[in-house]
């Protein structure tokens, strides 16, 4: 028998970076996502002889460790699977497993889709299906989000593992005490047709330490720093303005709010934008778009572009001398799935 499970990445298509305690806690967080058709897989297979083994064949990584009751965290990539076996072990099971996890990504780390988080969703619903554990969707985004935040002690937010259980078009809200509501949005095809055609989505070769710039964007909340925080309630405002426009199918007008946040965005903290960055937004403006974004924290990965009418062509072309590609995508209207083979 095989388990499997795939979870989509997403788009952070507003308010980015308000989901992260302090600011959360101390003024409420909204953010604007959606997922797209770019997936975290991982397959567990049961075995018999007392090994539990994680594999990530993408980067020929290969972990070997006896069965046991918790497994060592030690600073490397396996991290993240030790810390969810250990939490499942803890929380529900109370003996050790011998079984063969191999994950798999659609997105390089550090990308801005928020691929972390989102394989910890994909491993965790591997382990309910196969050991039907009690966990609907916003248990399991909330278990995911405490075993990266908590257990493991990665910088970070909310959005990503939630994102990630409940697909489609989501405006969520993010408060103390680890509060999270989630608004599924109901958006015409055609709707959702256009904004996809309209979204150049580009990846930029590079990656980035998503913990290190977040940790940067605490300590200026913590600081009370007023440039920052500002930037911050201007990001929030944003997710309102463009969920509003895209349930009124005033598409057009999510380039220029984008353009805004721009300048907000490089203003929340350090890092977050770089010349390649300005180099690619630049570019991007003069052959036709409105407005654009960077995924993600920043300082790497991907970043999207607003191109009306049928600029996304001349766009595209703008941007292939700058050492990165366009990237095909659509968006998706599911989350989480899980299944078996007998």
């Amino acid at each position: 028998m095989i388990i499997r499970s795939k979870a989509p990445f997403r788009l952070g298509l507003a308010g980015g970076g308000t989901d992260v305690s302090p600011y959360s806690d101390l003024y409420g967080g909204c953010i604007l996502n959606a997922t797209i058709n770019l997936y975290a897989y991982a397959n567990i297979e049961p075995r018999d002889d007392n090994k539990i083994v994680f594999r990530i064949p993408q980067t020929k990584e290969e972990y070997i460790f006896d069965s046991v009751l918790e497994l060592p965290i030690s600073d490397d990539k396996a991290d993240l699977m030790k810390g969810i076996y250990n939490r499942v072990i803890k929380d529900f099971i109370h003996k050790p497993l011998s079984f063969t996890l191999t994950c798999a990504l659609e997105a390089p780390f550090g990308s801005g889709l928020g691929t972390s988080s989102t394989l910890a969703t994909a491993i965790l619903g591997a382990y309910t299906e196969w050991l039907s554990l009690p966990l609907g969707d916003y248990d399991l985004a909330y278990l995911a989000y405490l075993i990266e935040r908590i257990d493991l002690k990665q910088a970070g937010g909310k959005q990503d593992q939630y994102a990630a259980a409940f697909g489609g078009f989501n405006f969520m809200e993010f408060y103390a005490d680890d509060k999270v509501i989630v608004n599924p949005l109901r958006i015409r095809n055609e709707t959702i047709n256009e904004l996809s055609n309209n979204l150049l989505l580009y990846y930029t070769n590079s990656s980035h330490n998503s913990g290190d710039i977040i940790k940067k964007q605490q300590k200026n909340v913590k600081e009370r720093k007023e440039k920052s925080l500002e930037a911050m309630h201007q990001i929030k405002k944003q997710a309102y303005e463009i969920k509003e426009a895209i349930l009124k199918n005033n598409l057009d007008e999510i380039g220029c709010i984008l353009h805004r946040g721009w300048i907000y965005k490089r203003d929340m903290a350090e890092g977050i934008s770089t010349p390649l960055f300005e180099e690619l937004y630049n570019t991007a403006i003069n052959a036709g778009s409105t407005g654009g974004k960077i995924s993600g924290a920043g300082g790497g990965g991907y970043v999207f572009f607003y191109c009306p009418g049928n600029t996304r062509f001349s766009v595209a072309k703008a941007l292939e001398g700058l050492g990165g590609r366009v990237q095909a995508y659509t968006f998706t209207k599911k989350g989480l799935e899980t299944w078996h083979t007998k």
